[in-house]
């Protein structure tokens, strides 16, 4: 099953730090988020395999918008 790990907060994608192929666990960082010169932690929130990573540097970014696409195990 795709889930998506998704933004949090509004603000512009500083970086990605994770590629196509990759495994994540829940709670790894995936994504930073500049807002307001802060940045901003976007963990996943499932165990799987990045299948498509959507965002990019200086993306902006609203609260919900999908960053990257997991293949996760029920």
């Amino acid at each position: 099953m795709e889930k998506s790990v998704n933004a949090i907060m509004p603000g512009l994608c500083a970086r990605v730090v994770v590629a196509e192929g990759d495994q994540v666990s829940k709670g790894q960082e995936v994504a930073v988020i500049n807002c307001m010169k802060t940045e901003i932690q976007v963990n996943s929130e499932y165990d799987g395999v990045v299948t498509k990573v959507i965002s990019k540097e200086w993306d902006e970014m609203q609260v919900g918008d999908p960053m990257v696409m997991l293949e996760v195990e029920e």
